[in-house]
């Protein structure tokens, strides 16, 4: 069932969070970026530790992020003063993750060593991760506050304070990493220490946002800042689920990437370089997935399903579309997209023949990416978290047992290891797909346990 109301009314809801996405891509893309301007081993080691602190902060942020959910639903029901009670419960979640993420840190660290890589690697990744650790709180934080314009439909907002870190991170950064403006020469700790300064500031633009008057008064957000257990218990029966499935599918990539980066330096560099552009591609993705689950939460609130049709409909044509577009572009430009990342000394030509192969099946699964996006999404803004976290788990956690047969029992090479990894991403769009198109997820009686009604 499709609609043009629809489609006009996706795309400007998703648009500034597409944007918004892309300019968090862009900031890890430049920082990757001017790791490669020092050497291979660096930008290997700005990937490893990265998706390190992705996968510590996981379980928390899919948890949070929950509330843009429960925002639109409470707003799509026409229940204002909820919106901003579900905010802050979600600065209360983000607080009390606090004691749990350096415990959560020192056991992560400890991977880099144990998944066998170089020494220096070693250190330069653990220098990235612990920097990004101790700010945290700002990325919780943030969350939460772009999770309630989100959920009600104000993603202009977002993109503003998105742009605006960006804006502020690629010279600080800059400057951080190379000793420019008088900056001390930082190298990889200048990196994070740019991305967790340029979110605090994101944060500082939301709040300055989220208490104007006008907003303050319509959803009583002076009124909100208690205790509610019924909204907390919702976000621990629906967005816990939802956080562990973020979780798993971050550890069990992450074990992923550090055993790929265990075949070498040269093979980390391409995956990292690969993962790069597959991450301007992905990242604005989940604008529109937040922008479908913001939409969707609206309509299960509304009791209005006959929308969520015209929604899914909606998504597929903008996803599709965008995400086509960009399979055509790393198949056609492999080589020049590998080689922007050559640094200035060493040889690169095993990067470069590795990565170029990679894109080709980088290119394979970027559809498949916006099919998962789009489900997930879906399946997210109606409260069907339960059955994602179980379809998710199993599906990454039996990728990662392939995975250690492949890399550490049978030695083979590294593009075997790649494409078990495509496949992996093909089958779990098509599991996503068929679970939306099924429609277990409209019971109403489920969608009412949803509400708490």
């Amino acid at each position: 069932m499709f609609s043009m109301k629809s489609l006009r009314e996706l795309f400007v809801l998703a648009l500034p969070m597409v944007v918004s996405q892309g300019a968090l891509a862009a900031m890890v893309f430049i920082d990757r970026y001017f790791m490669s301007r020092i050497d291979a081993v660096h930008i290997a080691a700005a990937l490893g530790g990265g998706v390190s602190y992705f996968v510590v902060v996981a379980l928390f942020t899919g948890l949070v992020a929950y509330g843009n959910a429960m925002v639109a639903q409470h707003y799509g029901a026409g229940e204002l003063r909820q919106c901003a009670k579900v905010t802050t419960q979600g600065f209360l979640l983000a607080l009390a993750s606090q004691p749990f993420l350096l415990p959560a840190a020192l056991l992560m660290s400890g991977l880099f060593a144990l998944m066998g890589h170089a020494p220096e690697q070693v250190e330069l990744e653990r220098q990235y991760f612990f920097v990004l650790v101790s700010g945290a709180l700002f990325n919780l934080l943030k969350v939460a506050l772009a999770s309630h314009f989100a959920g009600i439909g104000k993603t202009r907002v977002v993109m503003i304070a998105d742009l605006a870190a960006v804006l502020l991170n690629v010279p600080l950064t800059y400057a951080l990493v190379f000793g420019e403006f008088g900056a001390p020469a930082l190298g990889i700790r200048g990196a994070a220490l740019g991305t967790v300064i340029s979110m605090a500031f994101a944060v500082v633009v939301l709040l300055l946002c989220y208490f104007n008057p006008v907003h303050r008064a319509r959803f009583y957000v002076m009124a909100s800042f208690r205790l509610d257990a019924q909204i907390l218990r919702r976000f621990f029966r629906l967005g816990l689920p939802s956080g562990l499935e973020t979780f798993i599918g971050a550890a069990t990539f992450n074990f992923f990437l550090l055993l790929y980066q265990s075949y070498g330096v040269a093979e980390g560099a391409a995956m990292a370089i690969v993962f790069n552009w597959d991450m301007l591609s992905f990242v604005p993705m989940v604008g529109l997935n937040i922008a479908i689950m913001s939409l969707i939460g609206r309509a299960v609130g509304s009791g209005d399903l006959g929308e969520a049709k015209r929604i899914i409909s909606s998504a597929f044509i903008l996803g599709m579309s965008y995400s086509g577009v960009f399979g055509l572009i790393f198949i056609a430009f492999r080589y020049p997209l590998v080689g922007v990342f050559e640094p200035p000394e060493g040889d690169f030509a095993e990067i470069l023949s590795l990565g170029a192969q990679m894109m080709i099946g980088l290119a394979s699964y970027v559809m498949a990416d916006a099919a998962i996006l789009i489900a997930s999404g879906v399946l997210r803004g109606a409260g069907d978290t339960r059955w994602l976290m179980r379809a998710s788990i199993s599906v990454h956690i039996l990728m990662l047992l392939v995975q250690v047969l492949i890399i550490e029992v049978l030695l083979w090479p590294p593009l075997v290891s790649w494409w078990c990894f495509v496949l992996t991403l093909l089958s779990l769009a098509l599991l996503y797909n068929w679970r939306v198109f099924s429609g277990g997820w409209r019971n109403k009686e489920r969608l009412a346990a949803v509400m708490g009604r």
